[in-house]
């Protein structure tokens, strides 16, 4: 039997519309009466927070993948102590928005062997997995533009490109393939409703 889905990541390239589905779930949740909190990665407690300016603005090569995996992780260990575990402790549903998906593909994608050392220092750091992810998927062309159409300063990953992009896609799909137990995909190049509710139907089935 599968188990309960109390922390729920989402994963996608950039411009999927992964953080506008884990918004619209959290909403949906709260509206159930289900004590439920809506967190991001990077970040989700102050210092990770502070770490995401460092990591998401600036320019493309302003890190190497090594460091980036350095701060990314002390980032998710911060939130993970301040923020997921205690409100997993408390019986709360935990939403995230990305968490160490995110990480084995945005760096482990990007060196040599780097997604074997991702996982060595996820194992030893975080040893945490969410119980259920949903992966937004969408065209590469079509999430680049809406990602860089959205503007702000967090642009750093946009700045890699599109071929970028695409290597992410096809990566996450191969994780999926490999857990299809706690990844689901779901097309995200439909209208936002029609997607939020193939959302909530898979979360619904999992929840506790």
């Amino acid at each position: 039997m599968t188990a309960a889905a109390r922390f729920i990541s989402f994963e996608g390239i950039d411009g999927s519309g992964k953080s506008t589905q884990a918004r619209l779930l959290h909403e949906a949740l709260i509206a159930q009466g289900r004590d439920a909190i809506l967190t991001r990665e990077p970040g989700g407690s102050p210092g990770a927070e502070d770490i995401r300016k460092l990591l998401l603005e600036g320019a493309a090569e302003r890190w190497s993948s090594e460091t980036e995996l350095l701060l990314f992780t002390a980032a998710r260990r911060d939130h993970l102590e301040r923020t997921i575990r205690p409100a997993l402790d408390a019986g709360r549903i935990v939403i995230c928005d990305r968490f160490a998906d995110s990480t084995r593909m945005y760096q482990g994608l990007r060196g040599d062997d780097l997604r074997a050392l991702v996982d060595r220092l996820h194992d030893l750091m975080i040893a945490q997995e969410p119980d259920l992810t949903i992966l937004i998927d969408i065209d590469p062309e079509t999430g680049l533009g809406r990602a860089v159409a959205r503007g702000g300063d967090e642009l750093r990953f946009e700045g890699f490109g599109g071929a970028l992009q695409a290597r992410m896609r096809q990566g996450f799909l191969d994780l999926a393939a490999e857990a299809p137990e706690r990844i689901t995909v779901i097309d995200g190049a439909r209208d936002v409703e029609l997607v939020a509710r193939d959302v909530r139907d898979v979360v619904e089935a999992r929840l506790p």
